[in-house]
């Protein structure tokens, strides 16, 4: 049986490799955290049906695609929120609820002192777009501690920043 051998992983791509775990295993958790305050998954169905006008037009305008609008109506079964990627639950807290649009909005990095539940959730959103454009699968240790520091403390704490459940049952 012959040796395996691993080559070695430099420092930036580990810093990227890093990063791709954070934004894509360990970040949707706590947004999801967020988004389950807002649509609580006992009502989450009812919250869609009610705002289906909103959704078909967000369809119409391509902000939804396919692939998002069956996971909201699925052909069998309910809606789950583990089901939906970042994006698709950034789409539906921009268009579906009362919460406070970042300072910046959605589509640019917050300013550090934003520091709200939504301005979290656009710093994971830029962050994530922000690696999926690097192709080489490097990342530069300066940016990386920076980032790193800025995406943990948002993971970590999204989900204490959103005190209270709005309702969308009703």
């Amino acid at each position: 049986m012959a040796n395996a051998s691993i080559s070695h992983v430099s420092e930036e791509e580990e810093n990227y490799l890093r990063m791709d775990l954070m934004l894509s295993s360990i970040s949707p958790r706590a947004v999801r955290v967020l988004f389950d305050k807002e649509f609580h998954p006992s009502c989450l169905e009812a919250s869609i049906k009610k705002e289906c006008g909103k959704l078909n037009d967000l369809k119409k305008k391509r902000v939804i695609n396919a692939a998002h609008w069956n996971l909201l109506f699925p052909r069998s079964g309910v809606p789950n929120s583990t089901n939906f990627d970042v994006t698709l639950i950034a789409t539906l807290i921009r268009n579906l609820t009362t919460l406070p649009t970042p300072s910046c909005g959605y589509d640019k990095l917050p300013l550090s002192t934003d520091t709200s539940a939504t301005a979290d959730l656009a710093r994971i959103k830029y962050y994530r777009n922000k690696l999926a454009h690097i192709n080489d699968g490097k990342l530069k240790s300066a940016v990386f501690a920076s980032e790193w520091e800025d995406i943990c403390g948002v993971s970590g704490g999204i989900s204490e920043k959103q005190k209270s459940t709005i309702s969308h049952c009703m």
